[in-house]
């Protein structure tokens, strides 16, 4: 069970989100209705949602990797979330190239989706990579900070902000704000490299310079990635104890969150001491953590459900949408949309368990502007 952790949520603001009551709103299941970050546009969602048929519904909990071939058509048929960019999909492209590739997609889609990338800086540079595009790749956020501190990384982040903004991408996987200070450490390349406080410092600064530039920052890898194994290939257990994740690994999600981080991505890491059965992703008590001791009413999203340390999970879809995630990551999405079917068909799930979390997409689709 998860025991009771004293953090210090700031609802600084928050209220100014809360809505007037109308016959709309009280129509709303209660357990959905809070006064969170995207709370001012639960009326619109809500009536957004109830148009909808199931299987656009389904399709909006999928961020789907884009496809190689036929992706507007697929796009049109099924109705995703989103689509997730990889370097790939950049290579030699010009910037209106990029522009046409985005505007094509979003001009086909009844509800406008998201374009994701990882545009951490540094080692994974999806976008920049491409000289096309931008002459030199972002830095990472370790050799930012060490040339200009918090200052440089706040400059750099209302720099990339507007670069992916200017091409039609609206949301950043990044930061990481795992906190390493080993370099022998898997994610060490690709965090800060700073102790707990500066990592929060950093996670707050990414947070609040993003803010009114287009693009959405996800906050990862919850509940912090430690010194444990690269779960793309492998299955990853993180031993440690419930206190030195509360302590070292927790803080800098927290100063996200009252900075009004939207988004944050769960990793495959089995947490022990929470969950000693399931991958972080796929963890009920994960997710509980989340939103019921750390408040979060923001989206939350799994890692990709294609990495190694997922492939001998079997349902990982609706495991996935057991554990409260609101938008699953998915390469495999005839495999997803099928497991959701059978699903609902058999009982294992319900429908509102699939529109508690696409009425919460919707509202930050609305709170982004996108709708």
């Amino acid at each position: 069970s998860i025991i009771s952790i004293n953090i210090s949520i700031s609802n600084k603001d928050i209220n100014s989100n809360t809505i007037h009551i109308n016959k709309t709103y009280d129509n709303i299941p209660d357990n959905w209705k809070d006064n969170g970050i995207f709370s001012k546009y639960y009326k619109e969602a809500y009536s957004k949602l109830i148009s909808m048929t199931i299987d656009e519904k389904i399709g909006q909990m999928l961020l789907v990797r884009y496809p190689n071939n036929n992706q507007i058509s697929i796009l049109k048929k099924y109705h995703f979330g989103g689509y997730l960019f990889f370097q790939k999909d950049f290579n030699n492209k010009s910037k209106k190239e990029v522009i046409d590739m985005i505007n094509s997609l979003q001009s086909v889609s009844n509800i406008p989706i998201i374009t994701a990338v990882d545009e951490e800086g540094g080692s994974v540079v999806r976008v920049s990579s491409n000289p096309r595009l931008r002459s030199s790749i972002f830095k990472s956020p370790r050799e930012l900070y060490k040339d200009g501190g918090l200052s440089r990384i706040k400059a750099d982040t209302i720099e990339k902000s507007k670069f992916l903004n200017s091409l039609g991408i609206n949301l950043n996987l990044a930061p990481v704000v795992d906190v390493s200070t080993d370099s022998n450490d898997y994610i060490y390349d690709r965090s800060i490299g700073e102790n707990t406080d500066i990592t929060s410092m950093y996670a707050k600064n990414v947070i609040e310079a993003s803010k009114g530039l287009g693009v959405s920052y996800v906050l990862k890898h919850f509940p912090g990635y430690g010194n444990n194994l690269d779960t793309h290939n492998n299955k990853s257990i993180d031993s440690r104890s419930y206190e030195e994740i509360i302590n070292n690994d927790i803080p800098p999600f927290v100063a996200g969150i009252n900075a009004f981080a939207e988004a944050i991505l769960i990793s495959h890491n089995i947490v022990s001491c929470i969950d000693p059965d399931n991958p972080a992703s796929l963890s009920r008590g994960i997710h509980k953590l989340l939103r019921d001791n750390l408040q979060f009413s923001g989206i939350i999203i799994t890692d990709d459900l294609s990495l190694g340390a997922i492939d001998l999970v079997g349902e990982a879809t609706i495991k996935a949408i057991q554990a409260d995630n609101t938008l699953i990551i998915t390469t495999d999405y005839l495999t997803s949309i099928n497991a959701i079917n059978e699903a609902l068909n058999n009982k294992t799930i319900i429908l509102e368990d699939i529109e508690k979390q696409v009425f919460r997409i919707l509202a930050w689709k609305y709170y982004k502007g996108l709708l």
